[in-house]
């Protein structure tokens, strides 16, 4: 049984859905209604629907907006201006991709998003699909491609390359690099002090060092007598 997109329900009126979504207004949706379209539009609207570009397009609107009327008028433009657009909630609209499976139309909208997004939605895509057949199947074989491609275990790096003489050797060259910007910057340190201290008192620089202090002259003769007193 061949996929259809973008053809519902809303109530008991067959719908074509020209945007899933209004922007700024995701629970909104833009439709048609075929059924009551002049016979000529209604013919070629469901063309557009059918063809490959139409299946191929996230928007019906898309394809309308390339194709034309029996008579030579863009079929998007003539929707608006006759004001055959209508904008409905999106929980009211029931998509039906196939006779035999359905689903609302913000639900999908939920589980697409989702998808664009990331990971959540693929096997809830997946399990609807075995369960109704609803995903169109080029859609889950890209959705399960991407899903395989980013869950794919990386090679694990050997760990005798973790001992190499390569790992050493680089792990011994990004401490000395460290070490001399360390250096560097206690050399700074050190220029930047010296200024200081020869800013304060320029007769400092005569005397590049301090003299060690001389130890007092020891006396001769015997040593005092330590007394109880003195070594409390």
């Amino acid at each position: 049984m061949k996929f259809m997109k973008h053809i519902g329900r809303h109530g008991d009126r067959k719908v074509a859905v020209l945007f899933r979504e209004v922007p700024q207004e995701d629970h909104m949706c833009l439709v048609i209604y075929p059924d009551t379209l002049p016979a000529p539009w209604e013919s070629a609207i469901m063309k557009v629907i059918e063809s490959d570009h139409g299946q191929a397009s996230e928007n019906f609107a898309d394809a309308l907006h390339r194709s034309l009327l029996p008579d030579g008028r863009a079929i998007l433009e003539t929707l608006h201006r006759e004001k055959m657009i209508k904008k409905i909630r999106t929980a009211d609209v029931i998509m039906t991709p196939r006779t035999d499976s359905s689903i609302r139309l913000d639900e999908l909208n939920k589980m697409l998003n989702e998808m664009k997004s990331g990971e959540a939605a693929i096997k809830r895509l997946a399990d609807n699909d075995a369960a109704q057949g609803l995903v169109d199947p080029s859609v889950k074989r890209a959705a399960e491609a991407a899903f395989k491609n980013r869950n794919a275990p990386q090679p694990a790096e050997s760990s005798n390359d973790a001992l190499s003489d390569r790992a050493i050797a680089s792990n011994m060259l990004a401490q000395a690099q460290r070490m001399e910007a360390e250096g560097k910057g206690l050399l700074s340190e050190a220029a930047r002090m010296r200024k200081d201290a020869e800013r304060m008192d320029p007769g400092v620089v005569a005397s590049k060092a301090v003299a060690p202090a001389q130890e007092p002259s020891k006396k001769r003769g015997r040593p005092a007598k330590v007394t109880a007193e003195n070594a409390a």
